[in-house]
């Protein structure tokens, strides 16, 4: 058994590359002191901050984003995390980066790293931008993708997997995840009012607790705590929160911004008696794949090459094909 910590932050909006390192500073502080401050009772071994912790999309057009605020990821900021990790044998789940890829020119991703010891275990692309809003690009709008859009890293501390917050809107995700082999499921949000962390919509706490018991699966969720005033134009409501596989908090931070920390334990030897156990309520186990034809059918087209840079017109142009494909396909 060990802890693990969802870790959110309160910085403001960044407009220039060169503030990521007093986040990363920050981060890394939180880090230590979460780590010595708990290690009299137990060993927090996994934390994770926020989408957004180093920089947000504040920009109009992914060549703005690509001068003013996107890196390549691995970057000075990770080799900071490793050297972290490595000194206290921790992992850190980093917020998300806007990255800047040599491969992919036209494209902006949103993107965070899981850092252990040994260095960057692995790198999650956003699948699911919350689009018109978001400009990133997809492992989707790219043609024979050279990875696994879902990486899931087998460590000393249990096979971790990860994604963004839109993407746990769609519960096809998390099951890829799932089904990848991740027993702890990492959620890095910036998860605004009014969907946040209070009733009466409260789709933070909602959709956490839905893909923990639907998978199995325990979900650490760091979600960003910056107020109106430092990340407009929302406000971020945290309720960072750890759940257990069976859909239980076991740890949340108060709703509201500011700098929070949770922890809670991850059994993982109880995780897995429980997945060899069960017959009941194993929804991994009892899917009937083949009866759900709509995934057969394509609703959002992946961005064809031409249409890089994305533009909000160009993704709303998307949206309305899929809509009317949608609507087509009902009617049948």
């Amino acid at each position: 058994m060990y802890y693990a910590a969802a870790c959110q932050t309160d910085f403001p909006c960044p407009v220039r590359r060169e503030e990521i390192a007093e986040r990363c500073r920050r981060m890394c502080e939180i880090a230590k002191q979460t780590i010595a401050g708990y290690e009299p009772f137990f060993d927090v071994r996994l934390l994770a901050f926020p989408e957004f912790a180093h920089a947000a999309p504040v920009f109009d057009s992914v060549a703005r984003l690509r001068d003013r605020l996107a890196i390549p990821v691995p970057n000075e900021y990770t080799d900071r995390y490793q050297k972290l990790c490595r000194q206290y044998g921790c992992y850190i789940q980093t917020g998300s980066f806007l990255e800047a890829d040599p491969d992919y020119p036209e494209m902006v991703f949103n993107t965070t790293a899981l850092v252990g010891p040994e260095g960057l275990l692995s790198k999650y692309r956003k699948t699911n931008p919350w689009i018109p809003w978001e400009l990133h690009a997809s492992p989707h709008d790219i043609a024979d993708y050279p990875s696994d859009p879902f990486p899931v890293v087998d460590t000393d501390i249990g096979k971790l997997g990860v994604a963004i917050c839109y993407d746990w809107l769609f519960p096809e995700a998390i099951r890829q995840i799932a089904f990848n082999g991740a027993e702890v499921i990492i959620r890095l949000s910036a998860y605004m009012d009014p969907w946040g962390a209070t009733p009466p919509m409260d789709w933070w706490t909602l959709f956490n607790r839905a893909r923990a018991a639907e998978n199995t699966a325990y979900v650490l969720a760091a979600n960003q705590g910056a107020s109106l005033k430092n990340y407009p134009p929302f406000s971020w409501p945290g309720g960072s929160m750890v759940v257990d596989y069976d859909g239980r908090i076991l740890a949340q931070a108060d709703p509201g911004p500011g700098e929070k920390v949770v922890v809670a334990p991850i059994d993982l030897q109880g995780l897995r008696d429980e997945r060899e156990r069960r017959t009941g309520h194993d929804m991994r186990a009892h899917l009937r794949s083949e009866l759900y034809t709509y995934q057969r059918e394509m609703a959002l087209a992946p961005a064809r090459e031409k249409e890089h840079p994305l533009t909000a017109d160009d993704l709303m142009s998307r949206i309305r094909d899929a809509k009317t494909r949608q609507n087509q396909s009902s009617k049948e």
